[in-house]
């Protein structure tokens, strides 16, 4: 069984397929695409990849395997899902996520196109080993109850970027007992089945909870990372207009494909992104001081209200950027915790949840970002055209 040094787990054993899997383009790939995008903008050490992160999750599902009693040609599915769960992130991960969703229909863990069309070599890989490509797509999405294992509330996908973002940016606030978790997990009796926590272990939960919340505040929705994220976000959207390029030439970009590109055809933003040369926050604004139509504003909303500030200010109207994040939530809660011999969701076992949704609430913000000359004005206007209750530049 071959072996690989992991910078968190150590010795991340593979087993056959794992080793022939790891071996296809596809995955050689996430090699290249870094696991925390813009966050490494402000954390330098945050240059982990997602090959390495894929590598944790199998990992980690290895262990918690063992004790689901599970029957093997199911074991092999859910072991191949978990290492091929991020093949289908496009450049810089999450935060392009949206662009690819608005042309396509399909987040990153929908890869029934990759693994039938795109990338048939990770399919022949499969079937040479008697597994099923459609029935692995499946369980990627979360699909047959122990998919929870890879895509859930209580998914080893999780826990690994927690400990591994952590690790890299040198920040102790994702520490979790991965090793404890992945121990106590369960699958509830079908048809029903459901993957939960054992007996005893509301406290185990909540420490995911806590941990998500924490990198939530400190690494994942820092400032600069948003700010740097919307931008690339637009000069993406800019790229795929004025460039040839498809959408589905654009998901397979490495990072520093994108980069490259980005610095030719969008020099506005891509080069000032290249530079860490970023544009300023004029608005930052937390949920209420935010009207519920702004808060739920769609896309085109955004843009829209991006064109009337730039056109009240008398600027490009590329020049401001409006980054309106979703609402704010921890999916975590809903995971399932056994208490007193009764399966419970989490937010009703702990009292805990109650504060930690609180906090996030006082943590979200919106942003309306521009170069730094025109951040007055810019704000100025943002208040009226979004109907602000304050202008909330920040110190």
């Amino acid at each position: 069984m071959k072996a690989i040094k992991d910078s968190v787990h150590g010795h991340v054993r593979l087993g056959p397929v794992a080793a022939e899997l790891i071996d296809t383009p596809a995955f050689q790939r996430l090699r290249h695409v870094k696991q925390l995008s813009t966050v490494r903008l402000v954390y330098p050490s945050a240059n982990h990849t997602r090959f390495e992160h894929s590598l944790g999750v199998y990992h980690l599902a290895r262990q918690a395997l063992d004790g689901l009693e599970l029957d093997p040609d199911t074991a092999a599915h859910v072991r191949a899902a978990a290492l091929l769960h991020d093949v289908g992130h496009g450049p810089y991960g999450h935060q392009t996520e949206g662009i690819i969703r608005r042309q396509t229909g399909r987040d990153h863990d929908d890869v029934d196109w990759l693994l039938s069309d795109a990338d048939r070599e990770i399919c022949r890989v499969l079937e040479r080993n008697g597994l099923d490509p459609e029935r692995v797509a499946a369980l990627i999405a979360g699909g047959e109850g122990v998919g929870a294992l890879v895509s859930g509330e209580l998914d080893v996908d999780r826990m690994d970027y927690l400990v591994r973002d952590a690790h890299h940016t040198g920040v102790p606030y994702g520490t979790v007992d991965t090793g404890r978790l992945v121990n106590e997990l369960r699958l509830t009796d079908p048809p029903e089945t459901a993957l939960v926590l054992a007996e005893g272990n509301v406290a185990t939960a909540e420490s995911l909870l806590v941990a998500r919340s924490l990198m939530n505040a400190v690494v994942y929705r820092h400032h600069v990372s948003r700010v740097a994220g919307a931008m690339l976000e637009r000069a993406c959207e800019r790229y795929l207009d004025r460039t040839d390029a498809t959408i589905e030439e654009f998901r397979r970009m490495a990072d520093h494909d994108l980069l490259v590109a980005l610095r030719e055809h969008v020099p506005e933003l891509g080069g000032r992104i290249e530079r860490r040369d970023l544009y300023k926050r004029a608005v930052w604004v937390g949920l209420g001081d935010v009207p519920a139509g702004t808060v739920d504003a769609a896309h085109d909303e955004e843009l829209a209200g991006e064109r009337e500030i730039a056109d009240r200010v008398g600027i490009d109207r590329e020049s401001v950027i409006v980054d309106v994040p979703s609402r704010p939530g921890l999916k975590e809660s809903a995971s399932t915790v056994v208490v007193d011999g009764v399966p419970q969701r989490l937010e009703d076992a702990s009292e805990l949840v109650a504060g930690l949704r609180a906090a996030e609430r006082r943590r979200w913000t919106l942003g309306v970002y521009c170069p730094a000359d025109h951040v007055e004005a810019v704000s100025d206007a943002a208040a009226d055209v979004l109907g602000l209750r304050t202008a909330g530049r920040p110190a």
